[in-house]
């Protein structure tokens, strides 16, 4: 059974690459939960934060973007004593101001889900990478994300990391031809995405 060479060497990434990596999200929790954790990562290797992504879970309320954006300084206090989680002030700091953001979105489409699924129409951008080289760190789609979540007041969440956001959460297929979730995640059933 062929993967993409990347998750290779741990169970971890693994169990991440086949059930995760690339399968279409609708789940508002779960975008403001890999928003969190892709944040995170700047700088640091994806496996590193995915090590660290239960202590994440408990120190962020479960990913509820709504306490989040309640945080107070003491909770931010907190976190920053955390060990179990990257304890960088200023990525702290943004997590909860992106909360409130994302709270802002909500308000406005109804759902994170649709506003982020608007840029695709609702359709998931299917590419056909022989090998991982080809891939590339961000596209057009990506800096158009981007730059919509800056004018929004988004922090921390430039084309690079808003990439691998819409790779994670199956905006766009990246897994390479030859590995054998990229035609398994083309067959199913999109139609829950606009739902």
């Amino acid at each position: 059974m062929r993967r993409c060479s990347w998750c290779l060497g741990d169970e971890l990434y693994m169990k991440y690459h086949d059930l995760e990596w690339g399968v279409p999200v609708v789940d508002d929790r779960k975008h403001f939960e890999f928003l969190i954790l892709e944040a995170a990562q700047a700088g640091l290797s994806w496996l590193t934060i995915l090590k660290k992504r239960e202590n994440y879970r408990a120190a962020y309320a479960g990913f509820a973007p709504e306490v989040v954006a309640g945080f107070s300084e003491d909770e931010i206090a907190a976190l920053l004593k955390n060990e179990g989680i990257i304890r960088n002030e200023r990525k702290i700091r943004a997590s909860i101001h992106n909360a409130r953001r994302f709270l802002e979105v909500q308000a406005e489409f109804g759902s994170f889900s649709a506003y982020l699924w608007g840029f695709v129409d609702y359709r998931p951008v299917v590419n056909n990478w022989q090998s991982e080289q080809e891939i590339p760190a961000q596209t057009a789609l990506s800096v158009a994300v981007a730059q919509d979540l800056k004018k929004r007041g988004f922090q921390f969440l430039g084309p690079v990391i808003i990439y691998s956001h819409l790779q994670a959460t199956g905006l766009v297929n990246d897994h390479i031809v030859s590995c054998f979730r990229y035609q398994q995640i083309r067959d199913l059933n999109l139609s829950q995405i606009k739902g």
